[in-house]
This record gives structure tokens, sequence and C-alpha cells, in this order.
């Protein structure tokens, strides 16, 4: 590290003398400085006023990546895929569960080397330099804080499910539904967003461990839908395999790779493992694995039990299945109370997430220091929880689910790609440092892991893509606005980090 401001000035560029310790660098030095790799390990946990706490196992790591990957995509988007694809929503599940296997692998080898809560956004701050680092964080916001209200508004349809089969009432489309979705605002979606807010509050150990007990649950309520499916499974409903041809599949799994999202949410507790180095790449991997079993067993066993023609218009996607297999509601209720819980973790670990990432953020300068100010009580960011969930909760309130959906899709396709470009650049400019997992066949699973990120973005609707340009445009503002000039590698700052 090297402290600026001294009497002494490097070296300028050669035949032009010395420039001034504090004289601004060029923009393209400053677009890509890096922070190195040991810096990012010292600053584990320190955020203003105090440090976080370390205390989470590998089975509480594993708990939040399951926790926020489980719920919505498979409780309510698997009913808007299975119109794209039909019966192949199956292979629509594995396109985009391999899509994300290559980001896993490439994940859980920097996550052992760089134990820090800013995931992806680390990573690429330590090897591609810091607009890469921006660029990837902001993206982690659209995937995470976006996702958050997506997953809420998936949570207030599955309410109003349950409400209707056993009190027979439902709450209102003004008041359970955002405007262009034929209502005035969701109060549902908004009320889990800040029941989650609560429970963080609370503190790390405790917030992981009601997640633990919510994710027990929904794992069980989705294999009692299989077991109850899979007794009326209709072979003549597989056939067409694959109506609407391998198109149909490629934009369900672009589609239904937001099932997949918050696989790494573990990397996002990387300051707050006990043992991260050992852990987090254990946790990573293990999560994924179970996930992807059981969105195969739940799609295959969905289509074979109700015509895919059927599945056009649902909401509570699964609680339909039942009921149309049984005929009757008991089922149906017992579901839509998993899916309820199911989805309340996936709101709460992601919102975890969320506010992690703006935390580490924060730390680095990019983004106001109120977001790294930790509570001496709870030893948790509360101001950064508070400020987040009250705004992911309007959002929940007032935007539909679909446009939520993709645009959360294609911020964490970007992130990932990135995630796999640096495992690539660093095995070939830092090949010393210690690992406690490698990707096997490096660099051919990283550069398929680039690949198909880019080929599900590439999958994706023209809107999205202008909405997804639209946040980038404004994220780069930003940053050029406040973040690089706030950096604390920018000469002039409290301490200045060199590579």
């Amino acid at each position: 590290m090297e402290q600026h401001g001294t009497s002494e000035a490097p070296p300028g560029p050669a035949g032009q003398g010395a420039r001034p310790a504090t004289a601004a660098p060029r923009l393209a030095e400053r677009l890509t400085r890096r922070k190195p790799v040991g810096a990012l390990v010292e600053e584990s946990g320190e955020g203003e006023g105090g440090r976080l706490r370390r205390s989470l196992g590998l089975g509480q790591l594993t708990a939040i990546s399951i926790g926020a990957t489980l719920g919505t995509g498979i409780f309510v988007v698997l009913g808007e895929a299975v119109p794209m694809a039909g019966p192949a929503v199956v292979l629509a599940f594995v396109l985009a569960g391999l899509t994300a296997l290559f980001s896993a692998l490439a994940y859980a080898e920097l996550a052992g080397m760089i134990p820090a809560s800013g995931s992806s956004y680390s990573y690429t701050y330590a090897t591609l330099g810091e607009i890469v680092a921006w660029a990837c964080g902001w993206c982690l916001m659209l995937e995470y804080g976006v996702s958050v209200a997506a997953v809420a508004v998936g949570w207030g349809q599955y309410l109003n499910e349950l409400l209707s089969l056993t009190i027979g009432l439902t709450i209102p489309a003004a008041l359970s539904q955002p405007p262009g979705d034929g209502g005035v605002v969701n109060l549902p979606a908004a009320a889990v967003v800040l029941l989650a807010m609560v429970a963080l509050l609370g503190g790390a150990k405790e917030s992981a461990w009601i997640n633990s007990v919510m994710v027990v649950i929904k794992v069980g309520t989705l294999v009692l839908f299989c077991a109850v499916a899979f007794t009326a499974i209709d072979a003549g409903n597989y056939s067409p395999f694959m109506p609407l041809g391998i198109a149909g599949v490629s934009a369900a799994g672009a589609s239904l790779f937001f099932s997949y999202i918050g696989f790494d949410a573990a990397s996002t507790a990387g300051e707050e493992a006990r043992n991260p180095q050992r852990d987090l790449p254990r946790a990573i991997i293990l999560s994924l694995v179970v996930v992807t079993a059981l969105y195969c067993l739940v799609a295959l066993a969905a289509v074979g039990a109700v015509p895919w023609q059927d599945f056009a218009g649902t909401d509570a996607t699964l609680s339909y299945v039942l009921e149309t297999v049984t005929g009757g509601w008991v089922w149906s209720v017992v579901l839509s109370i998993g899916a309820v819980i199911a989805i309340s973790s996936v709101v709460l670990v992601v919102l975890y997430g969320q506010t992690r990432i703006l935390f580490t953020m924060s730390r680095d300068g990019l983004v106001p220091r109120i977001f790294s100010r930790i509570d001496p009580r709870s030893r948790t960011p509360r101001a950064n929880t508070l400020i987040v969930s009250a705004f992911i909760a309007l959002l929940a309130a007032l935007i539909p689910l679909g446009h939520l959906a993709d645009a959360t899709s294609i911020g964490a396709l970007f992130a990932f790609g990135l995630v796999n470009v640096a495992v690539l650049v660093l095995r070939r400019t830092r090949p010393e440092l210690p690992r406690t997992f490698r990707v096997p066949f490096s660099p051919v699973l990283p550069i398929l892991g680039v690949l198909s990120c880019g080929y599900l973005m590439v999958s994706l609707s023209l809107v999205t893509w202008l909405t997804f340009a639209a946040w980038m445009l404004a994220g780069l503002a930003l940053y050029l606005g406040y973040g690089m000039r706030r950096s604390r590698l920018e000469p002039g700052t409290a301490r200045e980090t060199r590579p």
C-alpha cells in the first residue's frame, strides 16, 4: 500500500519528468485500477465503526444458497416457461442448469481464494479493474435487488391462492396486483420484504437459522408435490416432447435461468463465514446440485400430470397442478403453505445478499459510506438494511413480475460471465495464489461459462435488452459522477491501494 500526499512524487512517463503525487491519473488508469487480492482478504469483515461477526458454518452457508435459489422460479415462473417449450421445459431447466454450473465452478474457485462479501464484484475488482467491477456490482444490484422484488410478487400470488382455498376470500386485485396487471399496489409483496428486513436486523446468525428451517420445509414441499403428481403421470402428455422446437427450449431456458439466480448467495456471506476458504466452494456446488435435481423432478412431474397447453395463464402453477390431479383442495393447501414459506426464504436470503454487496462497494468508496456502517449491537449493516428494504418493498409493490424476472436474468448472466473471465485472468496473472478449489478442465469450462451466458443473454427479448442498456447507462453515469472520485483507490482519499 502507498500513502499519497507526501513530498516524494512517483516518476511520470518517460521524457515528462515527475508529476505531483496528488495529481489525478489519466481516465484510463482510473477505470482499470485493480484492488489486490491481499487487500480484499485483509479488509474482510471491516466496516464503518466495527466488524461483521463470523458465525456461519457449512450447513448454514449451503442453506443460504438453497434458500436464495429454490423459490419463485419453480413455484411461479414454471407456468410462464412451459408454454414456451412444452414438455421439453425439462431440457430448458437442464440448459439453464448447465450455464449455472459453469459459473458455479468459477464462483467456487474464487470464493475459496477471496473470502469477501462482494461476490463477483470483489472478484472482478481484483482482476479486471474498477470500471468492470462497478459494472458487475451494478448488475448484482439488478440480480439481487430486483429479484427480491420479483420473488415478493410471486409470494403474493401464492398467498392469495392459500386464502382462496382456506377461507374462500382473496385480497382484492387493487391491493394485490401492481399497475399494469390490473391493480394499484401489491401490498403482500411489500409486506414480505419488510418482514424479511425485520429478521435481518436481528443478526446474520439468527436470520440464517430462520432460513435453514424454511429451506427444510420447502424441500419437503417439493418432494411431496413430486410424490403426488407422479401418481397421475400420463405418458401422452410428453408427446410431442418439443412442440416448439429448439428455439422454444432456448427461450424457456433464458427465462428459467431466473430459477438458478441465488446459487452464488453463499459468496455474499464470505465475511461472516467461520471458515470461508473451505466452506464457500462446498456450499456453492452442493446447493446447485440439490436445486437442479429438484427442478428437473418437479418439471417432469408437472408436465407429465397436466397437458402443457393448460399451463398458459396460471399463477400459482404447482397448486393448480395438484388441484387438477387430485380433484380436491387439500394438497393444494399444503403446497400453497409450503410455497409461501419457500418464497419467504428467498426474499430473506436474497435481501441479505444485496445488503452485503452494497456493504463491500461502500467500503471501497464507490457508494455512500452509510451502507458500510455497522450497528455495534447486532454487528450488521443496519442502516443499509433499512434503506435497501424500503426501496425494494416499493419496487415489489409497483412493478409486474414478468418484467422483473427477465431484467434480473440478464443482469445475473452478465455478472456470471465476468466471474468466468476473472478465473481465466487470475490463473494467468496469479497462479501462485492458494486455491481450495480449482475449476476442472480449465480454460475449457470457464470459456464455456462465458459462451453459455452470452447465448442465454442473446435469447432474451429486445425489451429486456433495452431495459438492461438503460440500467447500465444509469450506472455508468453514477460511477463517473460519484464512485470514481470517491474510490479508495483515488489519489488523495484516506487510503490508496495499488496492485
